[in-house]
């Protein structure tokens, strides 16, 4: 074992080694002369190299079937409800012989729990099927998780308007894991506790269940996290038994890593020593990751946006945390098949885990193992995950599978390029899109980026040269499906905008879509979100507050909007929008 300060000093030469062997000259830090002592590494740190690789057992017993099965179906019609088989110990052996060393057992535990009627007893034959399932996995010789996930959105109920069901909220939490904990609790240590998943942050708003929640603001959200997770620790400690000392694995707010690096986020307090981990999850970009829309990845920005991340994860290992990738993954085409570049993009994560010590835990719900017929998608997908499991690697030292994990990420960096992007000294406007049904997208983001589109489609981007009329348009006909479905966002957007015209306004003399006149429903405002990108939102539903200092230009007589389009406009084929561009 090394200490942390070992590994920080061996990291430092092998990141050396990988930029020189990559043809960079530069180095970002000076390398110790020689090792430091060694000393045992936290306890929750070893463990998370030791979980090796994970998959998700995606879709099952998190399957939401309370609406229509009502609180007392038979646990097989949950856990089959959205289309997954019923999990079998043949499945998880499948799991474990593909090169995966930790399952995550994602749990809807409100299913069969009537907390609208006060109750909060979670049915008995629900906790015992979840145990049967943790047991397959123990008995492969696999760590298990088991969390409470999305569940119907019960958590918005931490959002209310309305003292008394926030106190509700709570008082079902530590229910709920009161019961868990001690179902449980004389189970081995391979068994690991998670808080949540991703509802912990802004989707304690939520009004799946409270309609009238939405009251917490961020700050009030990023308490209300850190409650919440020392509820959880409290409430799984006091149980006693194996839970006095059971690794717990505290869910990240929104499991985002900008987000939980936030300062407002804290670790709970720990009675047991080095037994605390936190979760994060990565899919980004998302249009990538888990839309249909963009179907390749690999930019050099993209590359040093995922490096840059897991690197600052290290703030929790350095504090003697375990890091857990809770969930990663790419989506598939709409075909079934693999995107481009997916290899290129988990290779990249896991050596970003291989480097850190981290657990990455990748979700799968039969689209890359397919739990029907004990299959994979293909050869290429079976082999890196195989190559990763620890039995693989069980001749090779820590040392040895670091350097190598560096050394692919140096060559990987250097060898990536960036799509043509917009000068420093220049300006360019284009349409940001993502259909109502995430299926087509382009260049989302403050970040011009024309590489992040859907195949087929074209774009008519405008250099921006000061004051002026100029037209910005899409065309998806050449895409897979020929149309975009509706609207989910849109904006226009002018790269540099903001530093090179501060203050000047975009004003849309006209939008045409499909060859047609189209009437906005409001009035639109010129904003920006990062200084740098000058912006008018055309449908963002995520905007609950018009932005002080928005810039308003014609429309008078209707209402300021972010949503000056409909969601439903049908099938669109193309889109093209003419504006002015002046002082306001």
């Amino acid at each position: 074992m090394k200490t942390l300060r070992y590994r920080t000093a061996r990291a430092a030469v092998c990141a050396a080694l990988a930029l020189a062997l990559a043809g960079c000259a530069s180095q970002d830090g000076m390398i110790a002369s020689e090792a430091e002592p060694e000393a045992p590494l936290p306890a929750a740190i070893a463990l998370a190299s030791k979980m090796g690789n994970g998959i998700n057992l995606g879709n099952t017993m998190e399957a939401y079937g309370r609406p229509k099965l009502g609180t007392e179906a038979a646990v097989a019609d949950y856990e089959t409800f959205w289309g997954q088989p019923a999990t079998t110990r043949g499945i998880v052996a499948y799991f474990k012989k593909a090169g995966f060393d930790t399952l995550r057992i994602p749990v809807a535990w409100t299913n069969t729990m009537a907390f609208e009627d006060g109750s909060f007893e979670i049915g008995s034959a629900y906790l015992d099927r979840v145990g049967e399932i943790v047991g397959y996995a123990l008995a492969e010789g696999m760590y298990a998780i088991v969390n409470d996930h999305w569940d119907g959105g019960w958590w918005g109920m931490f959002g209310s308007k309305d003292e008394a069901v926030r106190e509700k909220a709570m008082e079902l939490y530590v229910a709920m894991w009161r019961q868990i904990a001690e179902r449980y609790k004389d189970y081995p240590g391979a068994l690991i506790f998670e808080s949540a998943n991703e509802e912990l942050g802004n989707r304690l708003n939520d009004a799946d269940i409270a309609s009238d929640s939405g009251a917490l603001s961020e700050d009030e959200r990023y308490l209300a996290v850190n409650a919440i997770n020392q509820a959880f620790v409290d409430t799984v400690r006091a149980s006693g038994g194996g839970n006095a000392d059971r690794f717990l694995l505290i869910a990240g707010y929104d499991a985002d890593i900008d987000k939980t690096s936030d300062g407002r986020f804290s670790m709970p307090a720990d009675p047991a020593k080095d037994r605390l981990l936190v979760s994060v999850h990565y899919y980004e970009p998302s249009d990538y990751c888990v839309n249909t829309s963009v179907g390749h990845w690999g930019t050099k920005d993209e590359y040093a946006r995922m490096n840059a991340l897991f690197k600052k994860m290290t703030k929790f290992t350095k504090a003697g945390y375990g890091v857990v990738v809770g969930e990663y993954g790419v989506s598939l085409r709409k075909d079934g098949s693999l995107k481009d570049n997916t290899l290129d993009f988990i290779g990249n994560l896991l050596d970003n885990c291989d480097v850190y010590g981290y657990c990455p835990v990748l979700w799968d719900c039969s689209s890359l193992y397919k739990r029907a017929d004990l299959g994979v998608i293909g050869e290429d997908v079976a082999s890196l995950f195989s190559g990763r499991s620890l039995a693989a690697r069980g001749g090779k030292s820590e040392d040895d599978i670091g350097v190598a994990a560096r050394m692919s990420l140096g060559s990987a960096l250097a060898n990536a390029v960036n799509p043509p992007s917009v000068a420093a000294d220049s300006a360019l406007a284009w349409i940001m899109y993502n259909s109502g049904d995430w299926g087509a997208a382009y260049s989302v983001g403050d970040t011009y980026n024309p590489s992040s589109k859907s195949d087929g489609l074209v774009a008519t981007d405008a250099p921006v040269a000061g004051a002026g009329s100029y037209r910005v348009a899409l065309d998806f006909t050449g895409t897979a499906s020929g149309f975009a479905s509706g609207v989910g966002f849109a904006a226009i957007g002018i790269a540099n905008g903001e530093r090179l015209f501060p203050g000047y306004v975009i004003d849309i003399k006209r939008i045409l879509i499909n060859g047609q006149p189209y009437e906005m429903g409001g009035r639109p405002y010129t904003t920006s979100d990062d200084g740098i990108c000058t912006r008018v939102n055309l449908y963002n539903s995520w905007v609950m507050k018009i932005p002080d200092g928005a810039r308003v230009s014609g429309g008078e007589g209707k209402s300021v909007s972010a949503c000056v389009l409909e969601k439903e406009l049908g099938k669109v084929m193309t889109i093209s929008i003419d504006f002015e561009y002046r002082p306001r």
